[in-house]
């Protein structure tokens, strides 16, 4: 394994010191390394916080700021945050008008993201759950909370600047959620720094199809193919799930898994819109990148959220976090 690292042990909080100070116009570290949340709070917005294991970067801390999440939870590699890292965020964000929990269906994330629920006042959850892959997988009960998430903290995130109420924002996050479908594909693990070797193994003309954010097993283990015909696969599994609804305006968003490069994820997304297009999908809205990652796996996921006006309208205003700006 070669990594950049001092100490194992101390990976993940000095990563996080350099995150804060790369971006310390926007972004403040909560005490003992709980929660990073935005610089500047707006007094009786709805708070959004999110979090899960860190390896996953930019995701959460990368989306907190102006436009999408007010704090981000980061636990250790691939773990759950505490639920008092949780609270410790609410506490801080909270400016009167509650907060909103984003959470990743895995069943770590959901029992200590209800545990903080419980022990606050004013707040709300929403489950993500847009992985298509398996319907109950190594780390959950139900389908997984992959790169869809980004998308619902982007649109609830600019709901809630507009300054839509609390309910109505866990309503619009589970619109988002239902409109949204992802499946994704390693061609090599990730290697978690603390074990020191890859996740799992697989051979150099093999590939994981439909593989979870943390290496967990897919649908299947199949040599590897050409990219038009595994996106052709993703996009069936896709448009199969949706059913009637893939039909219109959409998001599609390509997500890398942190070892591949930017011009193959732009050759996938070429090969997803064209298929998609074929299917009666009208691709309006792109996004192409990094930002959901599984450690340095190489590999990618396709995400594909079908659009009405509301949420075409959210997903376009300003934006300003660490991993995302556009419009200010």
């Amino acid at each position: 394994m070669k990594k950049f690292m001092n100490a194992v042990d101390t990976v993940l909080t000095e990563s996080l010191d350099g995150f804060v100070a790369a971006h310390a116009d926007i972004l403040v570290l909560g005490e003992e390394h709980k929660f990073i949340r935005r610089r500047t709070l707006r007094p009786g917005k709805v708070a959004l916080i999110s979090g899960g294991g860190s390896g996953h970067e930019p995701m959460h801390g990368g989306f907190v700021g102006h436009g999408m999440l007010d704090a981000a939870c980061p636990g250790q590699v691939f773990t759950s945050p505490t639920p008092d890292q949780m609270l410790a965020a609410a506490q801080a964000v909270d400016t009167g008008a509650g907060c909103l929990f984003i959470v990743k269906n895995y069943e770590g994330d959901v029992m200590n993201f209800d545990m903080a629920a419980e022990m606050s006042e004013g707040v709300l959850q929403v489950v993500t759950n847009d992985d298509v892959a398996v319907e109950n997988s190594s780390y959950t009960t139900g389908r997984r909370g992959v790169a869809g998430t980004l998308v619902v903290e982007k649109i609830v995130g600019a709901a809630a600047e507009h300054g839509l109420a609390l309910k109505p924002l866990k309503a619009l996050g589970e619109r988002v959620n239902a409109a949204t479908r992802s499946m994704g594909v390693a061609l090599t693990s990730g290697t978690v720094p603390a074990a020191g070797r890859p996740t799992f193994d697989i051979g150099d003309g093999e590939m994981e199809f439909g593989v979870g954010i943390h290496g967990e097993p897919g649908r299947r283990r199949d040599t590897l193919k050409s990219a038009d015909a595994i996106v052709e696969e993703i996009c069936a599994a896709i448009s199969g799930d949706l059913g009637d609804r893939t039909k219109g305006p959409a998001l599609l968003f390509i997500n890398g898994f942190g070892g591949t490069p930017q011009m193959e994820l732009y050759l996938m997304y070429n090969s997803a819109r064209r298929i998609f297009e074929k299917r009666g999908v009208t691709v309006t809205r792109s996004l192409v990148g990094s930002y959901v990652t599984s450690l340095d796996m190489a590999g990618c996921s396709i995400t594909l959220t079908m659009l009405d006006d509301e949420m075409t309208g959210w997903w376009d205003a300003p934006v300003h976090t660490a991993a995302l700006r556009r419009g200010m």
